[in-house]
């Protein structure tokens, strides 16, 4: 059990949102940013949770199911109860950019670990 894993999608989730409100000049309050990120950290959370994701966090499998969540509800979320928009090309920027380090972070440690 690798538990500490989380802290790799948690990460990932955090740069995300680190990332797009730095590049469109939003505030850097701590209640904008979490403003932001709740809706994609409780979809990580579900995600989690729906794929039992402590057993084998390191699974590609398991990343996509993970991935698959916290694009879903976080798009929910955000549009039904944080208020926020969710144009198409913020979704497909979202899916790709979580994309790439939900399962990124799974392939290298799988490719390069040998303790896991």
């Amino acid at each position: 059990m690798r538990p500490w894993l989380l802290s790799l999608d948690v990460t990932s989730v955090i740069v995300f949102v680190a990332a797009g409100r730095s590049s469109h000049g939003e505030d850097s309050s701590a209640s904008g940013f979490f403003q932001t990120a709740g809706p994609f950290l409780i979809g990580l959370a579900v995600g989690w949770v729906i794929m039992r994701a402590w057993r084998r966090p390191e699974a590609i499998s398991i990343g996509v199911g993970v991935l698959a969540a916290t694009v879903a509800v976080g798009m929910l979320l955000r549009r039904l109860v944080f208020d926020d928009g969710t144009a198409v090309s913020f979704v497909l920027v979202a899916a790709a950019f979580l994309t790439l380090f939900l399962i990124g972070w799974r392939v290298l440690v799988r490719r390069f670990a040998t303790d896991l």
